[in-house]
């Protein structure tokens, strides 16, 4: 089956603007949606970077049909996996059966923002499944 999805790039839109992008979305019929999470945009000049859970709740109120979910987001820097967990759990219980959850090792960009040691991807691949397995204990 072939589905087409649409994007919301948090880093280029203000978070009313994503909600009413994904609202449209919805309207033209686009299946899905993913919001990027990021912490800083790309380019300075992009001047956005909301935070993704409050846009996806958001949607969630926005919408009726549009699976939703972050594309991606990184369990293993600025948040622990047991925030995600939650996070995860909550969006899914407002929009049963449309959340899906997005995870990836991160990138320095948007992780490193404590300024804490960046690690190889070896490493960050290990945290990313451990943190994974203690999002689905949770």
């Amino acid at each position: 089956m072939f589905e087409l999805g649409y994007s919301l790039s948090s880093e280029e839109q203000r978070p009313n603007d994503l909600i009413h992008f994904a609202e449209r979305a919805e309207q033209v019929g686009f299946t899905f949606a993913l919001v990027s999470d990021h912490f800083h945009p790309w380019l300075d000049k992009q001047g956005n970077s909301p935070f993704a859970w409050s846009v996806l709740g958001g949607i969630a109120h926005a919408t009726r049909c549009l699976r939703v979910g972050t594309g991606v987001t990184c369990p293993s820097f600025r948040y622990h996996p047991g925030i995600i967990a939650q996070a995860a759990a909550t969006i899914g219980s407002m929009i049963p059966g449309r959340f899906f959850l997005g995870v990836g090792t991160g990138e320095n960009l948007n992780q490193h923002v404590f300024g804490d040691k960046w690690p190889p991807v070896e490493v960050r691949q290990k945290m990313l499944n451990e943190a994974v397995e203690v999002i689905r204990l949770l």
